[in-house]
């Protein structure tokens, strides 16, 4: 028997989301070493030099497709402009993730990458229920999130912040099929 190993990729409008490659480190690193962007994030680090793009790409090409993706968000006109992801969460549950580059923000890129990706989820992982959460202090991403059809849950908890290094209120949020 042959197994062949596939990166998915999606297509929007606007927007190709793909497994990222080793030359995105460049550019990843240029977008996430922001404050602005890394300080939303629970695991980007800020500085965010090129050891961690490198790092972050090589983990992303290892990847099991079948349990977890990171997915490069690239706009057909500008190149790489953020990343999404899926990973497992608490009780068996698959949380999302994404980020997009400041000079990208408010264009409805991270709206239109995640409701590809929550049609992917459920297509392909066959996924009923995805949860997520946003920092209190984020309310566009809690727009985005609302906007791709997540609900709140009415429950907050402190998550830590790498970049911030600090935990950060985070409002929960789920993704019903």
């Amino acid at each position: 028997m042959c197994a062949i190993e596939v990166t998915p990729s999606l297509a929007t409008e606007r927007l190709l989301l793909r497994g990222h490659v080793p030359s995105d480190a460049e550019r990843l690193c240029q977008l996430a070493n922001d404050i602005k962007v890394a300080g939303m994030t629970a695991a980007m680090p800020h500085p965010y030099v090129a050891a961690d793009a490198e790092a972050f790409i090589d983990r992303a090409i290892r990847q099991d497709w079948r349990t977890q993706a990171a997915f490069a968000i690239e706009h057909r006109q500008f190149g790489l402009v953020g990343g999404l992801g899926f990973k497992p969460a608490a009780r068996g549950r698959t949380e999302l993730g994404y980020w997009i580059g400041r000079p990208f923000w408010n264009r409805g890129y991270a709206t239109e990458a995640a409701r590809a990706a929550l049609r992917w989820a459920q297509r392909d992982w066959r996924k009923k229920l995805v949860v997520a959460g946003h920092f209190a202090d984020n309310p566009a991403s809690g727009q985005v999130l609302c906007k791709s059809g997540f609900l709140y849950t009415g429950d907050v908890e402190l998550r830590d912040s790498r970049a911030r290094g600090q935990t950060v209120p985070t409002r929960l949020m789920v993704w019903l099929a």
